[in-house]
């Protein structure tokens, strides 16, 4: 009989493309994935990766065992889900994927409160690029997601993965205290033009929705430096090397030396929980879910009331 720890390695492997990828996956090393497949290799008679270049591919049987794998969770995630709906309260493990700064500026109160309220939950959570974690989530690698979309690029809806919106995050220009633009209340997009940049690398939404944007505004950007963590490009615009679009959660306080000057209209993007319909009733993902909505106004507020775009220093200090 197949072991099906050894097929959840396989399937792992073709979901992420490599061994040490679905060891992350997983939360094993690389050499625990590479026992688990040798072994299927030996039960099954049968080869299953070969080398390619400097990495693996699944040869066409194990595309086939993989596929049976994934048929085989999915009956197991319904069994779960039943049973835990039965005992009507959360329970076992959940996974969970969110982009950075959810990660930073909303996972972790949502974490702890489930671990306070529910100790028999065992919630953990991974950083996952949004535009890679719908599909995740469909192809049962992770039980829940929080991704945002732009206005520009809704988020994908693919058959079998429900959503529920948790809030919309706004967002600011970002530039050094010594920038022309500083001392304004408010600015347009047109007023944009001319602006040295510093934003997400390509095929981010965060990137497209700036590049996409300004054109429709009449302003080619001129992207001078490429960071993904949004501290690091508020580091080069506190260098006063040029001007960034940075969502406010997960921000943190403005360092010295950095305004945040509101946009009109303001620019927003809108957070999801996202989950497999097979899985809507377990009560882990619903208390979860409730959870996120829940602590969404806190953490609104925190991000709206935190920072004075005047000197970047706590609102309502003199």
């Amino acid at each position: 009989m197949l072991d099906l720890s050894r097929l959840r390695a396989l399937h792992a492997v073709s979901v992420h493309g490599s061994v040490g990828a679905a060891a992350v996956a997983l939360g094993y090393t690389p050499s625990a994935v590479s026992q688990q497949i040798a072994k299927l290799e030996r039960e099954t008679r049968t080869t299953l990766l070969e080398r390619q270049g400097r990495g693996v591919a699944l040869t066409e049987e194990a595309r086939h065992l993989a596929d049976t794998a994934q048929e085989l969770l999915s009956i197991m995630e319904r069994a779960e889900t039943t049973l835990e709906e039965r005992r009507g309260r959360p329970g076992g493990r959940l996974t969970i994927g969110a982009f950075a700064s959810a990660a930073r500026g909303l996972l972790p109160g949502v974490l702890a409160e489930l671990a306070h309220r529910h100790p028999a939950l065992d919630a953990r959570m991974t950083e996952v690029d949004p535009h890679l974690s719908v599909d995740l989530v469909a192809r049962g690698v992770l039980d829940l997601a929080v991704a945002h979309d732009w206005d520009i690029a809704p988020l994908p809806a693919p058959e079998d993965v429900e959503q529920a919106v948790i809030g919309d995050d706004l967002c600011d220009l970002l530039v050094p205290e010594r920038h022309p633009l500083a001392a304004r209340k408010s600015v347009h997009r047109q007023d944009l033009s001319g602006q040295r940049w510093i934003c997400q690398p390509p095929g981010t939404v965060c990137h497209d929705w700036l590049v996409r944007t300004l054109r429709a505004a009449g302003c080619e950007p001129d992207l001078v430096h490429r960071a993904e963590e949004n501290h690091t490009q508020i580091a080069l615009v506190a260098a006063g090397l040029g001007v960034a679009m940075i969502p406010r959660l997960g921000r943190g306080p403005l360092p010295p030396g950095v305004h945040a000057v509101p946009l009109d209209p303001v620019p927003v993007r809108r957070l999801y929980a996202l989950w497999r319909t097979g899985a809507a009733r377990r009560p882990a993902i619903t208390e979860t879910v409730r959870t996120l909505r829940e602590h969404w106004p806190h953490v609104q507020g925190e991000t709206t009331g935190s920072v004075d775009h005047r000197a970047g220093e706590p609102a309502g200090r003199p």
